[in-house]
C-alpha cells in the first residue's frame, strides 16, 4: 500500500461533514476506593471519590471523527431528563452541531453507570455496571422531524454513518427512504450494528465484529479462516453490500468485497492490547472518512486498522488525532 496516498487521505479529512445517525447513549463512571467489607452482607464498602460523564454508543463515533478533523452532524434522539441534558452539554463543549437532536419526552436516555473501584494507589477495576435503557418510540411527529432531517443532511454531505446500538433511534423505514435518497446522489453508508446487522440491507459497507458476524447468522466461527469467508459471502449477498469489513481481534481484520479475493490486515502494532472499549467506533468512523476522501476500500481498510491498533493502547473509549494516524502510516 502506498504509504504517502495513504497520507493523502488523512489530510482530505479535515472539515469533512459526516452525517451519523444512531443512538445517543450517557456513559457515567463512578470511582472509589475500597478497603473492607460490609457487616451487613458480603458486599464490598465503596468509598465514593469522583463521577465522570462521556458520550457513549454514537457518540464515541462522533468524538472519533471530530479528534481526526472532520465535522460531524449527529442525528438522534435523546429524553428530556438529565442523561438527555447531559448529551447536549456535553456536545456544545466540543463545538459540536446539536441543532438535529430531537428531544422526546416519553424516552428515557440510555444511560450506562460502570462502578469502578481499588485502593489509593492501584488502577481502578469495573465492580458494577447498571444500565437504564430506553427504546426510541415510533412517534409520528418524531419519525416526520428524522424523515426531513435526514432528507436534508444527506444532500450535501460525502456520507452516512450509521450506529446502531438496538435502541431504535435508526428506523428501518426510514432507512429504507433515506437508503433512496443516498443512492441517487451517491453517498456511501457505513453501518455499525450490535445485534440488527442484517437489517440495512442495501448499505455500502458494514464493519462487524466477529461475534457478530456469528449473531446474525447463528453459526460459530470460532476465528477460522474458511468459515469466516463463507459467512462473509452470506452476508454481502443478503445485505447487497459493495463491502463487509470484519475486525478479528489479535488476528487483526478482513476485508470482503465482491469479485475479489479476501483481504487480511495483520492487527498494526503490539497484540498487548490495553483496552478494546469503542475500537469498533473508531474503526468505522476512519472508514468512512477514508471512503468520503476518496479512498477505495482497501484504503479504508488499512487506514482503519492502523487507527484501532492506535486506541486499543489507550484507556477507555479513545479517540486519535491525524497526527498519530500518520505516524501509524509511517511507522
Amino acid at each position: 500500500m502506498d504509504k504517502q496516498k495513504l497520507i493523502r487521505i488523512v489530510d482530505r479529512f479535515a472539515g469533512l461533514r459526516i452525517v451519523v445517525w444512531g443512538d445517543l447513549i450517557l456513559d457515567e463512571h463512578l470511582y472509589g476506593t475500597t478497603r473492607r467489607i460490609s457487616r451487613e452482607a458480603p458486599v464490598l464498602i465503596l468509598n465514593y471519590r469522583d463521577l465522570e460523564h462521556s458520550l457513549g454508543g454514537a457518540g464515541n463515533s462522533l468524538q472519533n471523527l471530530k479528534s481526526l478533523g472532520a465535522f460531524p452532524i449527529p442525528v438522534g434522539v435523546i429524553g428530556r431528563d438529565e442523561a438527555g441534558k447531559k448529551i447536549l452539554s456535553i456536545l456544545r463543549s466540543k463545538k459540536m452541531a446539536t441543532e438535529w437532536i430531537y428531544q422526546e419526552k416519553s424516552y428515557r436516555t440510555p444511560l450506562k453507570t460502570r462502578i469502578l473501584a481499588g485502593e489509593d494507589n492501584t488502577r481502578k477495576q469495573q465492580i458494577l455496571r447498571i444500565d437504564r435503557d430506553g427504546s426510541v418510540p415510533d412517534d409520528a411527529a418524531l419519525k416526520r422531524w428524522l424523515r426531513k432531517a435526514l432528507g436534508l443532511l444527506t444532500k450535501d454531505c460525502p456520507a452516512l454513518l450509521i450506529s446502531d446500538y438496538n435502541y431504535d433511534t435508526v428506523k428501518e423505514d426510514i432507512y429504507a427512504e433515506v437508503l433512496r435518497t443516498t443512492g441517487k446522489n451517491k453517498v456511501p453508508i457505513t453501518v455499525d450494528s450490535r445485534f440488527r446487522l442484517l437489517s440495512f440491507k442495501g448499505a455500502t459497507v458494514a464493519t462487524p465484529n466477529e461475534p457478530e458476524v456469528e449473531e446474525a447468522l447463528g453459526i460459530e466461527i470460532a476465528g477460522r479462516d474458511e468459515p469466516l469467508r463463507k459467512a462473509a459471502g452470506r452476508i454481502l449477498k443478503k445485505l447487497r453490500s459493495s463491502a463487509l469489513l470484519v475486525t478479528r481481534g489479535s488476528r487483526g481484520m478482513t476485508l470482503f468485497e465482491k469479485g475479489r479475493p479476501p483481504f487480511a490486515i495483520p492487527i498494526h502494532g503490539t497484540t498487548d492490547i490495553v483496552d478494546v472499549t469503542g475500537a469498533g467506533d473508531t474503526v468505522i468512523s476512519v472508514f468512512t472518512l477514508a471512503l468520503a476522501a476518496g479512498g477505495s476500500f482497501r484504503e479504508a481498510a488499512e487506514l482503519a486498522n492502523r487507527a484501532g491498533g492506535i486506541v486499543v493502547m489507550k484507556k477507555g473509549a479513545a479517540t486519535l488525532t491525524p497526527r498519530e494516524l500518520k505516524q501509524a502510516i509511517l511507522s
